[in-house]
């Protein structure tokens, strides 16, 4: 761990850490009574956190399609170094880009978008095709979305097995 305190993750602070990504909006007196911390200590357990960067912030989920882009779309563009400055400015401007990732493979960017048509998507493809060749996946449902980050993912790096006996 790279932190000066590596008491930030022990126990105590991945169970801070799953009652905020369960629910951010909790009470320092709430939260501090789910992990067994007075309300001063779990405010200052937060702080620490937050400034090693474990917590990077909080914010609300909102489901796209009610708020009227029903399409999601993962997208996956090959780019070279002369069209991926342009790309970058690009995604910069795209309000449609939810996510975007540098990845390994053929392709150079994974980004998730979300639009209200196949109409709309295809003026965004257009605008990412100056970029480089690009392949389009429309998701038809999500089965999982939005997972919280888990200790029990640090132990299977030393017990290849300890994941077929975890509980959810």
């Amino acid at each position: 761990m790279t932190f000066k305190d590596d008491r930030l993750l022990d126990d105590t602070g991945w169970s801070i850490l799953r009652e905020l990504q369960k629910d951010a909006r909790l009470s320092f007196p709430e939260l501090g009574r789910r992990v067994g911390l007075s309300t001063p200590a779990i405010a200052e357990r937060v702080r620490k956190l937050e400034d090693a960067g474990v917590i990077t912030g909080y914010g609300a989920r909102v489901d796209a399609a009610k708020v009227g882009l029903p399409m999601m779309a993962f997208v996956r563009i090959t780019t070279t170094p002369q069209t991926e400055a342009g790309l970058r400015a690009l995604m910069a401007e795209l309000p449609e880009l939810l996510e975007c990732h540098r990845v390994t493979g053929n392709e150079s960017f994974l980004l998730k978008l979300v639009v209200t048509s196949i109409t709309h998507l295809e003026q965004v493809l257009n605008q990412l095709m100056s970029a480089g060749p690009v392949t389009t996946s429309i998701v038809l449902s999500t089965p999982l979305s939005g997972e919280s980050i888990k200790q029990e993912a640090l132990r299977r790096e030393h017990d290849p097995l300890a994941h077929t006996n975890r509980e959810r």
